[in-house]
């Protein structure tokens, strides 16, 4: 993978799963609709998810600093 690619990859996934996490709006959402119970596992998947991508991010940038 190209290191932009990366780089762009880690960046957008850090930046849609932390509004996921962070977003009231999304538990008020479920409640609405009757999918409220979904809430409760909203964490076990969103938060490792944020934390690949993150993971992801890190890494590309380091590695895009080494080859400058």
């Amino acid at each position: 993978m190209k290191d932009k690619t990366l780089l762009r990859t880690g960046l957008i996934g850090t930046v849609v799963f932390a509004l996921c996490c962070f977003t009231p709006v999304l538990a008020i959402l479920l409640g609405v609709v009757g999918l409220s119970m979904l809430v409760g596992w909203l964490d076990f998947v969103l938060l490792p998810a944020l934390a690949v991508f993150v993971g992801i991010t890190i890494y590309a940038l380091w590695k895009t600093k080494r080859t400058t």
